[in-house]
């Protein structure tokens, strides 16, 4: 699925609806991989900033939002997957994150790890989302849109592998990470 696809088919949900807002963040993913992927010096630099901020937060509000929901509309082990899948991933961006972006290896390991991504996502807008769509009233999925927005809000800006795929671990240590994260963030910028 392209990005283009992604944001037309959340421009046709609710606004704040939990599956347009996901959508249109997996379209962000895509444009920032891309950005990387043909980036040189600060820009590349600087989109993978983004993109790794984003998929941080990302990952914490579905993985405190979605995952609950999901255990119910789509299945325990479809939910158990994509947990691991983030688990996995978050490992991967921690490695990533230490790497020099003008590097072959960080080449090599953003390609693979952007297939990763992108079979994840796929996973989760061919069985999670739809479960979320034909399980959950529209109030219902706007009360988890907000509910994400505020998660994202308050949550990491880098990865913490220690707490990635497990929700309770996340509610616990998340505002203090993301705290420490911001702090640094703002001292780089």
């Amino acid at each position: 699925m392209t990005s283009t696809n992604d944001r037309t088919l959340a421009a046709r949900l609710p606004q704040c609806d939990i599956v347009a807002l996901l959508l249109d963040q997996h379209a962000t993913i895509k444009e920032l991989f891309a950005q990387v992927e043909s980036g040189q010096g600060d820009a590349k630099q600087e989109a993978f900033d983004q993109l790794r901020a984003l998929l941080a937060v990302h990952e914490v509000g579905e993985e405190l939002v979605v995952r609950p929901v999901a255990e119910r509309t789509a299945g325990e082990k479809e939910a158990k997957a994509r947990n691991e899948e983030e688990a996995d991933a978050t490992k991967v961006l921690k490695d990533l994150e230490k790497m020099d972006v003008s590097g072959p290896d960080f080449d090599r390991a953003i390609a693979q790890f952007k297939q990763a991504v992108t079979d994840h996502a796929s996973h989760e807008e061919a069985e999670e989302f739809p479960a979320l769509l034909e399980n959950c009233t529209e109030e219902h999925r706007h009360v988890m849109g907000e509910r994400l927005l505020k998660a994202e809000h308050l949550a990491p800006t880098h990865p913490h592998p220690t707490a990635a795929g497990k929700p309770a671990a996340l509610a616990m240590t998340g505002p203090f990470a993301s705290m420490m994260d911001r702090a640094r963030d703002a001292m780089r910028g």
